[in-house]
């Protein structure tokens, strides 16, 4: 027996017996925590979430910054400070800005640019000369807001009229200024991409191509040629070549 209990408490303890406040239905970002929607358990193992809420009480009532699925910790991170009162504001990164862009059915990925994709912004619009032109103008942009919803339903895209974004405010005042002269679309990129563009952009010349040139007979071909006209005919004998005399 005594030798049993050696053997276990070497194998590490199999229950900390600390408490966890975890996520037990879905929440949704901005939105204030009900008691329902989380409880506590005893962490399995030793190694517990660092800052992990411990009392449901401390909990229930906050707003989340983010979305949060059943199964999942309750960390500092997913909360809004304590005098947060909820909605968009809520979840905006300190630093940041939200700004709502118009778009329509092609314009915003056909639905699927949902609360929490990033997106590129592109403008076409006519530059100084009034030629057509398109450009990126933002890079890996998150999408915060799709109409007024904040969570996303992956297997459900909605086609919506309005995108809010979160931006610098240096980047809400390219936002501002791209949408005021011309027309602004998104592209869906992939969320671990976090390579930025850094195109020049296109214009009606990149699109719009001259028939190409016939192909020509380059110099040294045409010389090449030329020798063999005035040389005369030739008179081929197994692996040698020789000029024929003309009469």
């Amino acid at each position: 027996m005594a030798a049993f209990m050696v053997a276990r408490s070497m194998s590490g303890p199999q229950n900390s017996g600390f408490k966890v406040v975890i996520v037990s239905q879905p929440i949704e970002a901005g939105k204030a925590i009900a008691a329902d929607q989380i409880k506590a358990i005893d962490w399995p193992g030793s190694v517990v979430p660092q800052d992990a809420s411990t009392r449901t009480t401390d909990v229930v009532g906050r707003i989340a910054r983010v979305p949060m699925i059943p199964g999942e910790p309750v960390l500092p991170g997913k909360l809004a400070p304590i005098t947060a009162t909820g909605g968009l504001s809520s979840i905006i990164p300190e630093g940041k800005r939200a700004i709502t862009v118009q778009v329509n059915e092609v314009i915003s990925v056909a639905g699927f640019a949902l609360p929490g994709s990033y997106v590129d912004v592109l403008v076409s619009g006519k530059d100084a000369n009034n030629q057509p032109f398109s450009r990126t103008v933002l890079s890996r942009i998150k999408v915060l807001a799709v109409a007024q919803e904040t969570t996303a339903d992956h297997d459900k895209p909605k086609v919506v009229n309005a995108v809010t974004l979160e931006l610098t405010p240096h980047e809400s005042e390219k936002l501002d200024l791209a949408r005021n002269i011309g027309v602004l679309s998104l592209d869906l990129r992939n969320e671990l991409d976090t390579r930025e563009v850094n195109s020049p952009g296109v214009r009606l010349s990149d699109i719009v191509y001259s028939q190409p040139n016939p192909v020509t007979t380059t110099p040294s071909t045409a010389h090449e040629v030329h020798s063999r006209q005035i040389s005369g005919p030739e008179e081929i004998r197994g692996a040698s070549r020789q000029s024929v005399a003309t009469p």
